[in-house]
């Protein structure tokens, strides 16, 4: 890791800077899976979940009795975290309901918007080194608040032709059961397009690898929404002289691990923190299982000193983090100071791995410095807002004059005709 002691305004932009990565390759081999999975349908999905997962497939679809299954696989203890995170995460999200309200925005003209659910949603959920059960809930327990009517997961599974028994589990407690064995590009594209058993869907939702997320951009272009752009995950802790090392340490480690193209980056107003920490990680990395993953990212990884508290947050803004740690004492009053970051977790005690897995909060969040524009999933990526508008014969007389008069500057002809047999009808 990299200690940079007192950087000027002007050496920012090289510190909060991602890897660049030539995705030209990466985006011709997507496209020509995508365009295979919409020509061929089951088949193409098939065959490149034996070419890339290396297991031959029946049937996409996984069985009730699959997931049946599942639930005695699954330890008891397991379960009732997950059932405990399921309700954490409901609590967060039923909380975010929207309530539109009727604006008389001028007499006898009313306007008000309804909260209205995407009918069908895909969910995909990685398997690779660490199959993201978590995600399965974060995912789907919004969607089932929110009242989509079709909900689509796709996951990969084993070489035995098997899903990761939690990723079923989790689906279960969060009432998914359209659940099919499908990785990478290939989810994608049967969840964009449709095939003979993997429902259409109109928004996908989740984080994958790089070809993942070139071709959730690609089918965004035209056939399918997406919840957003999205890179490997990072965090940003932000410490003082009264942070605790240990803490600090441990949080960057947790970030570490995702895989190799993560990212973490310390801000401290202290040297002597920053010391500590740096020791500190590399006593806890020994202990990891994915200690190798853990240090491939932290040769990426960044220790940055500054002057003062206010320059550690002007500096954490440019950088937009997903996941944003304020470890100091003074965290409520930095908290005000945070204009862009995915999720914020304060003090102390308040660890991203909370916030992954049990608090409530979602951690499908954007990445990449997409934190600048956009928010982590909510319930309200689950919806859309429909408009309505009302007018009475009052409400043609408020207005009716300032919409012929402004059609007329357009030189929309058809547009002022509309009001004006409007106005002359109420005239007769």
């Amino acid at each position: 890791m990299r200690i940079i002691r007192y950087p000027e305004r002007n050496e920012w932009s090289k510190i909060v800077e991602r890897p660049h990565l030539d995705v030209s390759q990466l985006n011709a081999t997507v496209a020509a899976v995508l365009n295979d999975i919409r020509a061929n349908g089951d088949e193409a999905v098939k065959a490149y979940e034996e070419k890339f997962d290396h297991v031959v497939l029946e049937q996409l679809a996984v069985s009730e009795q699959e997931i049946d299954e599942a639930m005695h696989l699954v330890s008891e203890e397991l379960l009732e975290s997950l059932r405990l995170a399921h309700h954490d995460i409901a609590a967060f999200h039923e909380a975010q309901r929207y309530e539109g309200i009727r604006v008389e925005t001028a007499p006898g003209v009313t306007c008000w918007q309804k909260s209205v659910p995407i009918e069908k949603v895909g969910l995909y959920i990685p398997g690779g080194t660490a199959p993201l059960f978590s995600t399965v809930l974060m995912l789907a327990t919004p969607a089932k608040i929110a009242g989509c009517r079709e909900i689509v997961l796709c996951t990969p599974p084993n070489r035995e032709g098997k899903v990761n028994p939690a990723i079923l589990a989790a689906a279960r407690i969060a009432g998914v059961s359209k659940i099919f064995k499908a990785g990478g590009v290939q989810a994608i594209g049967a969840m964009a397009y449709g095939t003979e058993s993997v429902p259409k869907v109109y928004k996908i939702f989740g984080p994958g690898n790089q070809f993942v997320m070139a071709a959730k951009q690609q089918v965004s272009l035209h056939d399918v929404a997406i919840d957003m752009p999205a890179g490997p995950s990072e965090v940003c802790v932000i410490a003082d002289e009264t942070s605790n090392p240990v803490f600090v340490a441990a949080d960057l480690l947790s970030q570490a691990e995702h895989g190799i193209d993560s990212q973490v980056l310390l801000i401290s107003t202290s040297e002597e923190m920053i010391y500590q920490v740096k020791k500190e990680i590399g006593q806890q990395l020994e202990q990891l299982p994915r200690k190798e993953i853990a240090a491939k990212t932290l040769e990426n990884s960044t220790l940055v000193l500054v002057h003062n508290k206010q320059e550690a947050m002007e500096l954490s803004n440019a950088y937009a983090p997903e996941h944003l740690i304020l470890a100091t004492h003074d965290y409520e009053v930095l908290a005000e100071q945070v204009v862009n970051a995915g999720s914020v977790f304060l003090g102390a005690y308040a660890c991203e791995s909370a916030g992954d897995y049990a608090s409530g909060t979602n951690h499908t969040l954007p990445t990449h410095g997409y934190a600048t524009a956009y928010s982590g999933v909510n319930l309200d990526s689950y919806n859309r807002k429909v408009t309505f508008q009302h007018l009475t014969e009052e409400g043609i007389r408020s207005i009716g004059r300032a919409v012929e008069v402004m059609a007329e500057n357009e030189q929309l002809i058809a547009h002022k005709n509309a009001m004006t047999v409007r106005l002359r009808a109420l005239d007769d």
